[in-house]
């Protein structure tokens, strides 16, 4: 079986003088490998391939059989690491909460441990018949989402 922490280690390597950073890595049982990119631009499929073709001359299939599938991170894929959440502050994302709150709003800023949400939402004042809709800034801790993504508005 291919060992994952070599090869983590190699595509990190790898992926260290290019904007593109690594977001997740599986290795199945059955040798079966998945790698996921993500860059503060934009991934192309030649990248793709040139980085295919580097772990494969580092990982000989003739000393061990294996499949392999590098691709990029979409548009619409969940955040799985903290360069993500780094790269999308400014950008409206979607957030679900882990009691199962769904949260619209822009990504204003991090801490160490949560993310800060600019959200609009209907507040009814004291002596006001209507709510009136107001800008709230939130602070949730990452161990309370659930999943996050960039919001694609159309």
């Amino acid at each position: 079986m291919i060992d994952k922490e070599k090869l983590t280690d190699f595509v990190n390597e790898a992926l260290a003088d290019t904007d593109c950073f690594l977001t997740d890595l599986t290795v199945s049982g059955d040798n079966d490998i998945v790698v996921e990119i993500d860059s503060d631009g934009s991934i192309d499929i030649d990248f793709c391939s040139a980085l295919s073709r580097r772990i494969e001359e580092a990982f000989p299939r003739d000393e061990e059989d294996y499949t392999l599938e590098v691709g990029s991170a979409g548009l619409t894929a969940p955040f799985k690491v903290r360069r993500q959440w780094e790269k999308n502050v400014g950008n409206d994302i979607e957030l679900l909460t882990r009691d199962g709150k769904k949260l619209y709003g822009v990504l204003t800023g991090l801490t160490d441990d949560a993310c800060v949400l600019e959200t609009e939402q209907k507040v009814k004042r004291e002596g006001m018949k209507r709510p009136v809709v107001e800008r709230l800034q939130m602070e949730i801790p990452f161990s309370d989402v659930k999943r996050a993504s960039y919001d694609l508005k159309f």
